[in-house]
């Protein structure tokens, strides 16, 4: 046989490349390859690069730098399998990079991604095609461009993927993009809620926390809450509940609990299956303070809808929240305190919490966290706002003075919410009376000067419903609160002006707190206020009238009216008109001046001195009195039975007579600022000790220096004249009898009537001239004017008819004119009718007595030159 010869191989074709096998250390070769036609060199390439990808973010950049993420962003759309599915196994390794994320967006992924989920591609592409989405899903315009290419669909579907990865990719995906609301309906129109469901009992943790994270998202929508509840729902996280080894689950499950619990048919629902006593146990026995706060948080967002609040009381959770504000966690505290805030909007539950809730929240007000404290400032406001019985309770805790501790805190919710509380106990006089005496007026002048208008306004709003009685605003006007105050009427918050208006109001009751708003510069203030159509309320009117109506100088100064219940006390004086721009003086300051060419001040003061030295009184002089008193006494009521006028004032002024003691005169004092109730039983008592008591010599008190105090001269001749009238003026039977025996007794005391012909002989100016030069005082007293024009004249019968209880006004007219009105009935009336009372002028000039109809001729005349 002849040796065999080995057949040579048959040599390729001229113009065909020989195979060439590269082996390559470099990543940017690899990126280069990505641009080659060859199928399996592009495999290669891309399996290179996902390997390169996964063992870091840096290599994830150097590939971005590189651009392999353009040509990547191509190849999952490649025509060959193996191509596509590497290129996605890169891309879903790429997207976790935020860089590579803003990239892929600009190169619109995102519908190849999902053309990559269709059933027919394989479990590999759909596992990394799901992850990149769920990267993408974390940007709001991705979200919107996967809903918009029906992603969510593909991505329902695959929730029943055999594969745990795809699976895990999917639901976190629509997890993400049930973020936004529009996609939540989306979600359980597409079915959804069955195969999330399905998810949690699932062998892999991370997917079942995934799903009830997604199942969270959706159950905000009313309509996917149905859906839960027609799929059960409620029966896996009650399971999930009863499970200690998914203890991990427990936080998220009760999330979904709690909003399906704002639906009043679940919550009945589980009522009658047991399933809110459940929650309630479980919220009291579960070690995590997570759980606990979630469970609180539940409570709380159902019980926004009454029909809930009502199964809750009904399920004794009021005990639960109690017991959960014992657990020594800030969290799980403030979590419970809002939702006995919730729950105290059932009148039931209010009351539990009253009665057995206050101390423990009381002893968080002191707690260091800021946050903690607020909560249970605002839970009790929520407490004792509409319950007197629990303000009561607060009081009885002792927690008067923690809350009046916490008007300096520092944080604004924590302020504004104790100040609601103090309001709401100052509507009971009793507990008011308690909070005053642990200085919550002085506390206030801190919060009043916050930068919160919230604070602002709270603090205003407490200073009206606390001072209400005197002594408290005393205490205000000492400390400098009215200060800040009046600046609260130039705040740009409406809430805050009105509440100022208000407190302003309140405050200006007695007439040294409005003697002292004027000298701060409220009167201007609200002046300006009232003019604003934007700025004006009925607040900031009222606050102005209670201004002028217990400062009636300043009122006759600037108004040039008194009406029929202004009544004229001592201490009154008449200025005369003054500039706009200006100020009015005080009394104390207008005595001081030195004599000047302008107009007298005159004075109404039947007061003496307080701490002027007393002189006894003999037995005989007081019995006197008390004889004169009895009938002038018996006469005020048998007129009073006329029916034609108000009550007398006179037993609420002081007597009329000169004699007195400084106690008497002091107690008096006291008596007007008290009740009227008091103040009449201690009148009484006062009678019978000055009648029954035998006087003694009374040692006069220490000398105070002049400089410290000041008190306007007593004008003895003016309570003459009221003693006088008391005895001879006040029996008459008839109110119009009355009325013009005072006009011939002012006119007789003034100079006599005066014809209006030789009105310009009257010498009246010579005579006021003589009364400042011996007197060596711009203040003259009343009493003391012997020659009186009309001014002099309306003046003195307005003051004694005040005291006498004889209804008048008091009003200026130009070039000294002034007059008083008073509401008669008609004589022409026949027996037994009935009609309204008829204004009429009282002459004290040319007729003493004479009465003019308001608005004739003959009235108009005399109201005019």
């Amino acid at each position: 046989m002849g040796k065999k010869v080995k057949k040579e191989a048959e040599p390729l074709p001229k113009d065909v490349f020989d195979p060439l096998a590269i082996e390559s250390k470099k990543a940017e070769t690899a990126v280069l390859m990505l641009q080659s036609p060859e199928g399996e060199i592009l495999t290669k390439a891309c399996d290179a690069l996902y390997k390169f990808a996964r063992k870091g973010d840096e290599n994830k950049v150097t590939l971005l730098g590189l651009g392999a993420v353009e040509s990547l962003s191509k190849l999952i759309s490649h025509e060959d399998k193996t191509v596509r599915r590497n290129a996605v196994m890169v891309c879903g390794t790429l997207a976790a990079h935020n860089d590579v994320r803003k990239l892929m967006r600009k190169l619109d992924i995102i519908p190849s991604l999902i053309a990559r989920l269709v059933p027919e591609e394989e479990v590999v592409v759909h596992e990394f095609a799901t992850l990149c989405l769920a990267h993408m899903a974390t940007d709001y315009s991705n979200k919107a461009k996967i809903f918009e290419l029906n992603g969510l669909e593909h991505l329902i579907r695959l929730l029943s993927s055999p594969d745990p990865d795809v699976k895990k990719n999917s639901v976190e995906c629509i997890y993400l993009l049930a973020q936004d609301f529009q996609t939540r309906s989306a979600v359980c129109e597409n079915n959804a809620v069955p195969p999330l469901l399905e998810l949690l009992k699932s062998d892999y943790p991370v997917i079942q926390q995934l799903a009830l994270k997604a199942l969270g998202s959706i159950s905000c929508e009313a309509d996917c809450r149905l859906a839960l509840k027609e799929n059960q729902a409620m029966d896996h996280l009650l399971k999930i509940l009863e499970t200690k080894e998914l203890n991990d689950l427990h936080v998220e499950a009760l999330l979904i609990i709690a909003n399906c619990l704002e639906d009043a048919d679940t919550v009945q629902l589980l009522q009658q299956s047991g399933g809110l006593k459940k929650i309630l146990t479980f919220a009291e026995t579960s070690p995590l303070a997570d759980i606990q706060r979630n469970a609180a948080k539940a409570i709380a967002k159902s019980a926004h809808n009454a029909e809930n609040r009502k199964f809750f009381h009904e399920q004794e959770a009021e005990k639960t929240l109690l017991y959960l504000l014992t657990i020594d966690n800030d969290g799980v505290k403030i979590a419970s305190l809002q939702a006995i805030s919730i729950m105290c909007a059932s009148a039931a539950s209010k009351d539990v919490f009253g009665t057995q809730g206050i101390p423990q929240i009381i002893n968080l007000l002191n707690k260091d966290s800021a946050e903690l404290r607020e909560a249970a400032a605002f839970t009790m406001a929520n407490l004792t706002t509409g319950s007197p019985s629990n303000a009561s309770n607060v009081a009885e805790a002792d927690g008067d003075a923690a809350l009046i501790h916490l008007l300096s805190d520092k944080r604004d919710g924590v302020v504004s919410n104790t100040c609601t509380v103090l309001i709401n106990m100052a509507a009971q006089e009793s507990l008011r009376v308690t909070i005053q005496a642990q200085g919550v007026m002085n506390a206030l002048v801190e919060p009043l000067q916050s930068s919160s208008s919230l604070v602002q306004s709270k603090a205003a709003l407490t200073v009206a419903a606390v001072g209400c009685d005197a002594d408290a605003r005393a205490e205000f006007r000492n400390t400098a609160g009215l200060t800040y105050l009046v600046k609260l009427l130039n705040s740009d918050y409406d809430e805050v002006r009105r509440n100022a208006c208000w407190a302003i109001a309140v405050c200006a009751n007695e007439e040294l707190t409005a003697a002292e708003l004027y000298r701060l510069g409220a009167y201007d203030d609200l002046q300006e206020i009232n003019l604003s159509a934007s700025r004006r309320s009925n607040f900031s009117e009222l606050a102005l009238n209670k201004m002028l109506d217990n400062n009636l100088s300043l009122k006759y100064n600037q108004k040039g009216f008194l009406s029929y219940n202004n009544l004229i006390n001592d201490g009154f004086y008449d200025h005369g008109r003054i500039k706009p721009d200006a100020k009015l003086s005080s009394l104390e300051e207008l005595s001081k001046q030195e004599l000047n060419q302008r107009r007298a001040v005159i004075l109404i003061n039947t007061r003496l001195p307080e701490l002027a030295t007393p002189s006894p009184i003999p037995v005989e002089e007081k019995t006197e009195q008390s004889i004169i008193q009895s009938p002038s006494s018996q006469s005020r009521s048998a007129s009073r039975e006329q029916g034609g006028r108000a009550q007398s004032p006179v037993e609420d002024k002081q007597e009329p007579f000169p004699v007195k003691s400084p106690s008497v005169s002091r107690s008096r004092m006291k008596e007007k600022s008290s009740s009227k109730g008091k103040g009449k039983v201690k009148k009484e008592e006062e009678k019978v000790k000055e009648e029954d008591e035998v006087p003694q010599v009374i040692a006069p008190p220490d000398p105070i220096p002049e400089t410290l105090q000041w008190f306007p001269p007593c004008d003895q001749e003016l309570n003459d004249y009221i003693s006088e009238v008391s005895r001879t003026i006040l029996p008459l039977p008839h109110i119009r009898e009355q009325v013009v025996a005072l006009a011939q007794f002012v006119a007789e005391k003034m100079g006599g009537a005066i014809e209006k012909d030789r009105l310009h002989e009257f010498s009246w100016e010579l005579h006021i001239s003589e009364l400042k030069f011996e007197l060596k005082s711009n203040v003259i007293p009343i009493g003391k004017i012997k020659k009186g024009i009309f001014y002099h004249r309306a003046l003195l019968y307005k003051a004694v008819a005040d005291r006498i209880g004889i209804a008048c006004t008091l009003e200026r007219g130009d070039y000294g004119r002034a007059w008083n009105e008073v509401k008669l009935l008609s004589d022409s009336l026949r027996p037994g009718t009935r009609a309204p009372p008829e204004s009429y002028i009282v002459d004290l000039m040319h007729e003493p007595g004479r009465l003019m109809k308001n608005g004739t001729v003959e009235a108009e005349s005399y109201q005019q030159i």
